[in-house]
């Protein structure tokens, strides 16, 4: 292989785990069931699938897992690729631009490999067109050549695992959607089960937390790992620069006042949004659209990242007109509502 297609390769395929900030954030991803806490359904099951599965000295049928962003899916495909004691293999759906991305990708696989897609409803529909025989019958058909003269040849592949990421199930066109023979939702976390895993990232990242500490951070962020992750690593700035290096009930909340989160998790674009709706469109409804351009953010953002935790909290609902904020939202805004 020539340095050409080594970098080709390497756009589109690691063999690593994901990096969102940098050693650290590596080290705060658990390996094992043992450590990764949570999801509990998910984690019962996905064991007696791999159990089954190790024992019959077969691959794990293929996974799909989705649910809102930064929940563990990473992590758990990682953990699937551990446990089954193999190499994984991570990409993501926008960097398989072309058929022969993925026909590299997957020539490339080792026997039992797992491939970890992320965004995968972000595939070309070309592409899915190749993943189907390739997912079914561990075989890759590739065309050569053009016109009357055009020819399919059948290429075996290793057995492998796929395991698909998604934030949005709804965007996998229902042929994908149907070889996955594993399909799980990940749920929001307890404040509890937050607290736990800040508890075990703040041993990691070496700082003190007391369970008080613990639970103010858990309980603003928002039901996500990632979040209570990003808050308790500036906590730890905090404690280290303006406390006594523990963090405690007074220094989370210090953090959570000046990275402005409110006791519900609510942050300023948060507030920015509904704000909008309230004060200029009279609680709505209102479109998507509107909102995007009345609060500067992208109208998918609005979406993906800040209208589900709303929803699930009370504060906001959809209509066949647009959204709408309800009474509780006005309540915690401290803005009088007044009945249409």
């Amino acid at each position: 292989m020539n340095e050409f297609e080594n970098e080709y390769e390497e756009r589109i395929m690691s063999r690593e785990f994901i990096r969102d900030d940098g050693d650290i954030e590596l080290s705060l991803r658990p390996r094992v069931f043992e450590d990764y806490i949570g999801q509990e359904k998910v984690k019962e099951n996905l064991k007696i699938y791999i159990q089954a599965a190790i024992s019959r000295g077969e691959s794990l049928d293929h996974v799909l897992l989705y649910g809102p962003p930064g929940l563990g899916k990473t992590t758990l495909a990682g953990i699937i690729a551990n446990e089954m004691n193999v190499n994984l293999r991570v990409t993501s759906g926008p960097a398989i631009e072309k058929q022969g991305d993925l026909a590299a990708l997957l020539t490339n696989l080792n026997e039992g490999d797992v491939l970890f897609v992320d965004e995968i409803h972000r595939l070309h529909r070309s592409v899915e067109e190749v993943l189907y025989p390739a997912m079914e019958d561990n075989a890759l058909d590739i065309i050569i050549g053009k016109g009357p003269s055009a020819r399919s040849i059948r290429l075996d592949l290793p057995k492998f695992t796929l395991v698909g990421a998604t934030t949005r199930a709804g965007q996998l066109s229902a042929p994908l959607r149907d070889r996955f023979g594993v399909v799980m939702r990940l749920e929001l976390y307890t404040p509890e089960e937050l607290s736990r895993i800040v508890i075990r990232s703040a041993g990691i990242l070496g700082i003190e937390i007391d369970r008080e500490g613990a639970l103010q951070i858990a309980s603003c962020s928002r039901g996500t790992p990632r979040i209570a992750n990003r808050i308790l690593k500036r906590a730890r700035d905090f404690a280290q620069i303006v406390g006594n290096g523990v963090i405690t009930k007074e220094s989370a909340s210090l953090t959570l006042n000046r990275m402005e989160i409110d006791e519900l998790g609510l942050d300023a674009t948060d507030r920015r949004l509904l704000t909008a709706i309230i004060k200029s469109y009279n609680g709505g409804p209102v479109g998507l659209e509107t909102i995007s351009a009345a609060i500067g953010e992208e109208a998918i953002t609005i979406e993906d990242v800040y209208e589900p935790y709303l929803m699930q909290i009370g504060f906001l609902g959809r209509t066949p007109r647009g959204r709408i904020a309800t009474p509780a939202a006005y309540e915690h805004l401290g803005i009088e509502h007044q009945i249409k």
